[in-house]
């Protein structure tokens, strides 16, 4: 665990292959993305006319480009290639991860929002002739 917290760990350029237990991890990630985005694309082809076609989609997106990053890091890890394989883009790729979910969060809030309007909307319109 110490081994986290070093410079030496994330920025040594050929660190050699991952712990069984992590690339088995790594690799269920990556399954569940796919698995994410065949559902997500399901969803973003059946309510192309919803409100929430812009979340599906940014949700299908989000799964199918991560599941690619991912599964070219754990290939470039498994043939050690010296550059590519370092644990820093692990750490970028989670980073953007992160950042890419907080975007999904705002694209929810503000989708909520607008069906409240949207709502309050049809109930002027109830009474308008």
């Amino acid at each position: 665990m110490n081994n986290l917290l070093t410079f030496k760990y994330w920025f040594n350029f050929n660190p050699g292959n991952f712990l069984p237990v992590v690339e088995r991890t790594l690799q269920i990630i990556i399954v569940i993305l796919i698995i994410l985005t065949l559902i997500f694309a399901l969803m973003k082809s059946r309510l192309r006319k919803n409100i929430y076609v812009r979340l599906w989609q940014g949700l299908y997106y989000f799964s199918l480009t991560n599941a690619i990053i991912g599964s070219v890091l754990l290939f470039f890890n498994y043939e050690t290639l010296p550059f590519l394989s370092a644990r820093f883009w692990l750490l970028f790729w989670s980073v953007s991860m992160i950042i890419w979910l907080v975007y999904i969060y705002k694209l929810i809030i503000s989708l909520a929002k607008k069906k409240i309007m949207l709502e309050k909307e049809k109930q002027l319109k109830k009474y308008i002739p």
